[in-house]
């Protein structure tokens, strides 16, 4: 009944379309009197706040339909594709950068023993490293969204004991 372009589109806002419906509620309810019109303002403070973050989950998301699938649990960031993949701690991370492998965008993940695991932007998965990344001692949001090739997104600063 719905076209597969428009509900695919539907599923990709789907957040922040959800966040809207909550905002809007809230504000409906702000001109009901003193007793729902300070519930209305907690909502449409509260549908603001999730808009924002289910808008910039939308723009850190990739496409999806790159090799390779991304899981993060517990910690632990996961990527697994045909004929590479790996593991690594985000307690062991010291560095996140944005990478341009023959034209395709991945992101090198550096853990303190020197390894490292690349993943790329449009693997199925990867917008749950959005959270990940955020969760990161320091790290500034708006620099993750704002992440261009060849750039250092964030850097673990070791203290060395003497």
């Amino acid at each position: 009944m719905i076209r597969h372009e428009i509900r695919e589109g539907l599923h990709r806002w789907r957040e922040v379309i959800a966040a809207g419906l909550i905002a809007v509620f809230g504000l409906w309810l702000i001109g009901k009197g003193w007793f729902l019109g300070p519930i209305g303002a907690l909502l449409l403070a509260l549908g603001a706040a999730l808009a924002l973050n289910g808008w910039r989950r939308l723009r850190f998301a990739g496409s999806g339909d790159g090799l390779g699938v991304v899981s993060v649990d517990e910690g632990q960031v996961s990527y697994l594709a045909p004929e590479v993949g790996g593991f690594i701690a985000l307690s062991e991370l010291v560095e996140l950068r944005l990478l341009s492998v023959q034209g395709r965008r991945m992101w090198r993940l550096r853990q303190s023993d020197g390894q490292a695991l690349l993943i790329p932007v449009d693997a199925a998965g990867a917008d749950k490293l959005f959270d990940a990344f955020a969760s990161l001692p320091g790290m500034d949001v708006s620099r993750l969204l704002a992440a261009n090739p060849d750039m250092v997104v964030w850097t673990r600063h070791l203290r060395v004991l003497t």
